[in-house]
C-alpha cells in the first residue's frame, strides 16, 4: 500500500521524537473537513495532554484517507488511531499494530437499540417485493453502499458465500455480479435506500449503526430476507513503536473519554452514536470481520 511522497515527508516530521516518547501523534479520520477538526480538536488535545501528566505534547493529525493511517501507524509516524474494522484489522495485518480498545456505539440490534461494540446489517427488499429470501434474489439487481464498508459490503457478501450462493474463483475476490444480474455502489446507505424506493434495484443493504431515523425508515418500507453479522464497531488501534509507559497511560487516558460529560466531544470527532470504549484484541473484535474478508478474498482498494 503506498503513499504520495508529500503525505510521508509529513508524517516523519510527526513521527521524528517517537523515541523520545515525550510526543504522542494520534490520528483521527475525519467526519468534516480537515481544518474544521484541527479547530474542534484543542479541547480533546488539552484533555489528553492533562490526562497524560502534562508532560507529553499530543498532536492529533487528519488523514486524507484510511490507507495514510495504516502507514503511519506501521512507521511509527502516528502512534494511536481511532479507525473503521477493516482498516484496523489492516494495520494489524501490516504493520504489526495492536488494537487496545472497542469503541461501543449506541445501535440497533433488530428492533432494539443497545449499547455494543459490535451490530449487525440487512438485506432488505420493498415491501411489495415478491422475493422472501435472499437466493430467490439470483439474476436481479441490488445497490450496496460502498465496496470498503465492513457492515455493507464485506459482511454481506460473506454471508451470501456461507449461504452458498458465491463461490469465489482460486486466488480471486467474490464478485457480486456472479448472483446479481446488477450492482450498484450507491454512495451510502440513504443513496442506496432512494434506488429500492425508485424502483432502480431490488435488493439493498441497511446496518443498524446508521442513523436511527433513516434506519426505522428503510424498516418500515422494507422487509428484511437476511442478516450478517456480528459486525465489529471502530477501534482505538496501537503502534508498535508504541512502548511503555506512554503506551499503557495513553490507554487509559483515552478509556476515560468515554466518561458522559466527554460524548458530545467523542461524537463529534468519531461517531455520533458513541457511548464509551471496552478493552480488547484484535482477535477478538475482529474474529467476524477476518471470517469474512478470507471467505470472500476481498481486498482493501482504497488508495491515497
Amino acid at each position: 500500500m503506498l503513499g504520495s511522497i508529500f503525505a510521508f515527508a509529513w508524517l516523519a516530521a510527526l513521527g521524528s521524537n517517537a523515541a523520545g516518547q515525550n510526543k504522542l501523534v494520534i490520528a483521527i479520520q475525519p467526519t468534516v473537513a480537515s481544518d474544521e477538526m484541527i479547530k474542534k480538536a484543542k479541547p480533546l488535545q488539552q484533555f489528553l495532554e492533562k490526562g497524560l501528566g502534562g508532560r507529553t505534547k499530543v498532536e492529533l493529525y487528519v488523514p486524507t484517507s484510511y490507507a495514510a493511517v495504516v502507514e503511519s501507524l506501521r512507521f511509527g509516524h502516528a502512534h494511536v488511531a481511532f479507525m473503521s474494522a477493516w482498516p484496523a484489522q489492516l494495520a494489524v495485518r501490516l504493520g504489526g499494530a495492536e488494537v487496545a480498545l472497542a469503541e461501543i456505539r449506541q445501535v440497533l440490534h433488530g428492533k432494539e437499540k443497545v449499547d455494543a461494540p459490535y451490530y449487525y446489517s440487512y438485506w432488505v427488499v420493498s415491501d411489495d417485493s415478491p422475493h422472501k429470501d435472499l437466493p430467490s434474489l439470483k439474476g436481479k439487481s441490488a445497490c450496496f453502499p460502498s465496496p470498503i464498508s465492513t457492515s455493507g459490503y464485506v459482511a454481506p457478501m460473506g454471508r451470501m458465500i456461507e449461504m452458498n450462493l458465491l463461490q469465489p474463483g482460486e486466488g480471486k475476490q467474490a464478485d457480486p455480479k456472479a448472483f446479481f444480474k446488477e450492482v450498484l455502489f450507491g454512495g451510502g446507505y440513504g443513496q442506496c435506500w432512494q434506488a429500492l424506493k425508485q424502483g432502480q434495484v431490488d435488493a439493498t443493504v441497511i446496518a443498524g449503526d446508521v442513523p436511527e431515523k433513516l434506519y426505522n425508515e428503510v424498516l418500515a418500507g422494507t422487509r428484511t430476507v437476511e442478516q450478517q453479522g456480528p459486525i465489529p464497531s471502530h477501534a482505538v488501534v496501537l503502534s508498535k513503536e508504541l512502548k511503555d509507559p506512554l503506551r499503557s497511560r495513553a490507554v487509559q487516558t483515552i478509556t476515560k473519554l468515554g466518561a458522559p460529560e466527554h460524548h458530545d466531544l467523542m461524537r463529534s470527532f468519531i461517531s455520533s452514536i458513541f457511548v464509551g470504549f471496552k478493552p480488547t484484541t484484535a482477535s477478538e473484535h475482529l474474529g467476524s470481520l477476518q471470517k469474512y474478508l478470507k471467505l470472500a478474498n476481498l481486498k482493501f482498494t482504497e488508495r491515497l
